[in-house]
C-alpha cells in the first residue's frame, strides 16, 4: 500500500504505508511511480510476513506433536 501526493510542480510522491519510507519523489508519471512502488521491498513488511510464517510453521508442529 502506497500513499501518493502531488506537489505544487504537477511532480508526485509516493509513500510506503508500512515502513513510511519515501519511495520516490518528484515523479513525473503514474508509471514511473509504479516501477519505483514494484521496486521498493519494504523491511516491516516482510518481517510481519516473516513472523507469520513461523506463527503457522509453530502452529502446525504442535498439532503434530499433540496427535
Amino acid at each position: 500500500m502506497y500513499s501518493r501526493t502531488q506537489n505544487e510542480n504537477g511532480t508526485y510522491n509516493t509513500r510506503c504505508l508500512f515502513c513510511f519510507m519515501t519511495i520516490a519523489s518528484s515523479v513525473e508519471s503514474d508509471g514511473e511511480l509504479g516501477r519505483q512502488e514494484t521496486r521498493h521491498i519494504c523491511p516491516e513488511r516482510a518481517l510481519a510476513e516473516l513472523l507469520e510464517l513461523e506463527k503457522a510453521i509453530d502452529s502446525r508442529t504442535r498439532e503434530t506433536t499433540a496427535a
